[in-house]
């Protein structure tokens, strides 16, 4: 069995397709959803990642992550009768990050400012940080 899922910003659909499970972080912690999963809500992490596993993928492939993988600035997920809605203010996979625009992108957002806890982050950092790790990259 697997999920329809959808992967949706204000501009469009990022990604869209069936999945074997998914994977995001809540506010309430991190969340993995497979078929036949109960109904929830959640609220994303601001700056999170969400993975996208593919049933083609063997499990054993999925920990050396395959898969889809994305970046998201804030939103929620919604679960229900297998399928995954994730809603988010900005989203982007993480194969057509360009490390070089969000990594100068991220030194002007910080230029001049405070060193501040990750929590106390503006989003915009916070996403750019996202985009960052998504793309296989350290901030």
């Amino acid at each position: 069995m697997t999920l329809r899922v959808e992967l949706v910003a204000p501009d469009g659909e990022i990604w869209s397709g069936r999945a074997r499970m998914v994977i995001a972080k809540t506010l309430d912690g991190d969340l993995g959803v497979m078929a036949g999963h109960s109904p929830v809500l959640g609220i994303l992490a601001e700056g999170s990642l969400v993975r996208i596993v593919d049933p083609e993928v063997g499990a054993e492939a999925a920990g050396a992550g395959e898969g889809v993988l994305a970046a998201v600035s804030s939103g929620f997920l919604a679960v229900a009768d297998d399928r995954v809605s994730i809603l988010s203010r900005e989203a982007q996979l993480a194969s057509t990050v360009d490390t070089g625009a969000v990594q100068a992108e991220l030194d002007a957002a910080l230029e001049g400012t405070a060193p501040a806890a990750p929590e106390e982050e503006p989003t915009e950092v916070k996403y750019a940080r996202a985009l960052l790790r998504a793309a296989g990259e350290r901030s």
